[in-house]
């Protein structure tokens, strides 16, 4: 899918399972759903870090590629290259040849909960950096992901300070935490949910990379033929980002309908 309706799907994905905690009886704030739901989006097009443009004229490559202009797809042209070589040494034979690294090992299982982890792990323990640079990265892949518009008339200056802005709001808005694992998670979960997305287009992804598939290692996991959807299709295009919408939407105002309740409820106590 594209880098929109992957972000798109990610924040849906973030505030539907919200929805379910409440109705569980683990209830969040407001101000930490609205983090975990951008981050979350953000983390859902981290995978396509793999897939690299034309660094000099700032042209082509994935959406979260021209984040940062040419400094973010100088880094994902690195992140290519090297994608390609893991796959060269870890290919089997029944593996085919390629020529660049998109959608190989980004695109694994393994990458995005270790990905989660590292993050968990490093804001755990370095605290406030590691939860700041966190923020910003994802808040800024957010931002080019949910609003592609909006960002490329604005440039990726005007994106960058809007991301720098929003790490310092929610800096001061999130409750004292010591290591904040929702930053980990919710990192996490966008990954899986890009995979998921991939997964139901006619190309697939090898989310479970190294284990060997049909004597591949690199093994392009799918739907069948004919339930698979076009890469920027109408289908992809209209009707499910208007599905992910629509989930984000209701949750998002079950939600703060859950909120109201509870607030008056403990007013009247």
């Amino acid at each position: 899918m594209l880098g929109p309706s992957h972000a798109l799907s990610g924040a849906a994905a973030w505030l539907a399972a919200s929805l379910v905690e409440a109705q569980l009886g683990h209830h969040h704030s407001p101000v930490t759903i609205a983090v975990g739901t951008a981050i979350c989006a953000g983390g859902a097009l981290v995978p396509d870090l793999d897939l690299s443009g034309r660094v000099t004229t700032n042209q082509g490559g994935a959406t979260v590629a021209h984040t940062f202009g040419v400094i973010s797809l100088f880094i994902v042209e690195c992140i290519e290259k090297f994608s390609l070589g893991v796959y060269d040494i870890t290919k089997t034979r029944r593996d085919p040849r390629r020529h660049n690294g998109h959608r190989t090992l980004t695109h694994t299982l393994l990458f995005n909960l270790a990905l989660g982890y590292g993050v968990y792990a490093a804001t755990t323990h370095w605290g406030k950096p590691a939860v700041l640079v966190t923020l910003f990265l994802t808040f800024a892949f957010a931002l080019r992901g949910l609003f592609p518009g909006w960002s490329k008339r604005a440039g990726w200056i005007i994106v960058t300070a809007a991301g720098a802005y929003a790490t310092w709001w929610a800096n001061g808005h999130l409750p004292p935490h010591p290591g904040y694992p929702l930053l980990g998670v919710a990192l996490g979960a966008g990954g899986i949910v890009h995979l998921l997305g991939d997964m139901i287009t006619s190309h697939g992804c090898p989310a479970f990379w190294p284990i060997p598939l049909k004597r591949q290692t690199w093994h392009n996991v799918g739907v069948p033929a004919g339930l698979s959807v076009k890469v920027g299709g109408k289908v992809e295009v209209y009707v499910m980002r208007t599905l992910f919408f629509l989930i984000g939407a209701g949750a998002a105002i079950a939600l703060s309908g859950s909120w109201f309740v509870d607030q008056v409820d403990r007013l009247r106590s």
